[in-house]
């Protein structure tokens, strides 16, 4: 129960301080997209992390430990640094956006970013699930398995494939247009970790080779 509550506790706070900063930027709380993109992004990160919290305490564990300073290796530090400030930008930009009228994006694509939003962590939390390895860093473990069931059947990365989708979500969830400008540098960033990341799985995790030459496509079904 304690872990439970200290979880609560943390989304609760984490929570409060985004929908501060979008608030302040846009200048109003009369900004019902937010309101709506904020319950969602709750109950897609809250249900999967409290689920996990119970049943796989350690994958849990290993997907709290993100972020520049948590990676091993200096080029992944620069480009997950680099995706953090696409998010930022592309956060900050939307807010503004409808500060100052710069887009008029109808209700109906706002509620189809935040079912975007939803879908998109929706994956990442089921890759944690099927792969208790999947981390937020690149690394590999001791005992490390190659997963090739499930999502990983369809694409190598299906996590990144979860972030694509969050991230073209979340500018439409909250009524831009021009915050979807930064889902470019932030797909480049992940195409580029990928990259770097398969040198690594293919030099360290038993398997991977093989794997990778069964499932063709790294990121998108039918594209790359």
């Amino acid at each position: 129960m304690k872990a439970i509550a200290r979880v609560l506790t943390l989304g609760l706070v984490e929570l409060a301080v985004f929908a501060l900063v979008l608030f302040l930027l846009a200048g109003t709380f009369d900004y019902w997209q937010v309101w709506v993109f904020l319950v969602v992004f709750a109950l897609s990160t809250w249900i999967p992390t409290l689920y996990l919290q119970q049943v796989n305490p350690a994958a849990h564990e290993r997907r709290k430990h993100a972020g520049p300073v948590a990676e091993s290796r200096t080029v992944q530090k620069i480009l997950i640094g680099g995706w953090y400030v696409s998010l930022v930008a592309m956060v900050v930009v939307s807010a503004l956006d409808h500060r100052f009228g710069w887009s008029s994006v109808p209700a109906a694509i706002c509620v189809l970013g935040d079912v975007l939003v939803a879908v998109g962590l929706g994956i990442t939390s089921l890759v944690v699930i099927q792969n208790s390895f999947a981390a937020s860093t690149v690394q590999v473990e001791a005992d490390q398995t190659v997963v090739s069931t499930g999502l990983y059947g369809l694409v190598r990365h299906p996590m990144y494939t979860g972030n694509v989708i969050t991230i073209v979500g979340f500018p439409l969830a909250l009524g831009s247009y021009w915050g979807l400008v930064f889902v470019l540098p932030g797909v480049c960033a992940l195409i580029v970790r990928i990259h770097d990341e398969e040198k690594l799985l293919v030099t360290q995790l038993d398997g991977y080779r093989e794997y990778a030459q069964k499932a063709r496509y790294r990121l998108l079904p039918y594209v790359w």
